[in-house]
């Protein structure tokens, strides 16, 4: 297994973390995060990040790396993703890449050129004052004048990717999409895919909310907020935490910011798939509940015969 890695993607709440541990259990592994809020400390409940004992099961990757007031780019990810798997690779064991976040998938087993811009934070705080003043949508109409091709692959409501590609376009003079080139990793590359039915989806998505409340999302994020962590970090503005701190501010009742929160995260999910498209050729779809273990191992089995 010198070359491999098993990537396991698909839709938040669909069974990806609880996979994971079996096939890092079955297969000698290690599992390599690839969600952009897990890699902070003191962010547990409302990331669902791997309890204390799972996390002793198996060694985990890009997990409580940052404090939640440290800056972290798509470049660093990149990085720190292909130094876990290689040591994983050199140590004889199966590295398992996995997560819900796109960016981090595609950028890790595509190898994307990211742009070697730096962050500005004075552009940055200029552009974040422009967007809270005049709407996300003034920005993202600036983002399609200057970089369209670039524009049409982020979502106009994801203000922190659109500064991103602003802030590129303005430090290179040239749209993001020249530095877009992909040069993949020479791994053998396995990527399961995890799918469910969107209701049966929906429905687990707001158990596990409602499992998060019960857990103590309001007081983790109420400790985060009495450490200084405020809520303009890009860190706070995660689905969960954003609407437990309002609640916290006393903007909206804590009923109304568990509905915004499976509601946010049912969009999320829908984002998702634009992401990890079921006709994806590369994806090897599995339904959710079910199917057996065994199922999946036998798919790996064939995989690494051929």
């Amino acid at each position: 297994m010198m070359n491999h890695l098993v990537a396991i993607v698909g839709p938040t709440g669909v069974g990806k973390s609880r996979l994971a541990l079996h096939l890092a259990q079955t297969y000698n592994g290690e599992i390599v995060s690839a969600d952009s809020r897990q890699v902070y400390w003191h962010m547990d409940i409302g990331t669902a990040k791997p309890a204390p004992e799972e996390l002793s099961l198996v060694p985990h990757h890009l997990i409580n790396i940052l404090n939640p007031d440290e800056d972290f780019s798509l470049a660093q990810y990149q990085a720190m993703a292909y130094r876990a798997i290689r040591d994983i690779q050199q140590r004889q064991k199966l590295p398992l890449l996995v997560g819900g976040s796109g960016l981090y998938i595609w950028a890790t087993l595509e190898g994307w050129q990211i742009p070697p811009v730096p962050p500005d934070p004075e552009l940055r705080k200029s552009l974040e004052k422009k967007a809270a003043d005049s709407g996300a949508g003034e920005l993202y109409r600036e983002l399609t004048r200057v970089a369209p091709a670039a524009a049409r692959k982020i979502d106009p409501r994801n203000v922190r990717r659109v500064i991103r590609a602003l802030e590129v376009s303005r430090k290179t003079k040239a749209p993001v999409s020249r530095y877009q080139g992909r040069e993949a990793p020479d791994f053998k590359t396995f990527i399961i895919g995890l799918t469910a039915d969107r209701a049966e989806l929906y429905r687990r998505i707001d158990l596990r909310v409602e499992r998060m409340i019960e857990r103590g999302l309001v007081a983790e994020v109420e400790k985060l907020w009495n450490m200084g962590y405020h809520f303009n970090l890009p860190a706070m503005s995660g689905i969960g935490y954003r609407q437990i701190g309002m609640f916290l501010r006393g903007e909206v009742t804590l009923e109304a910011a568990i509905a915004q929160i499976k509601f946010e995260t049912h969009r999320f999910v829908r984002h998702q798939y634009a992401w990890f498209r079921l006709k994806d050729r590369r994806i090897q779809w599995f339904e959710m509940p079910g199917p057996a273990d065994a199922e999946i191992e036998e798919a790996l089995t064939q995989c690494w015969e051929n």
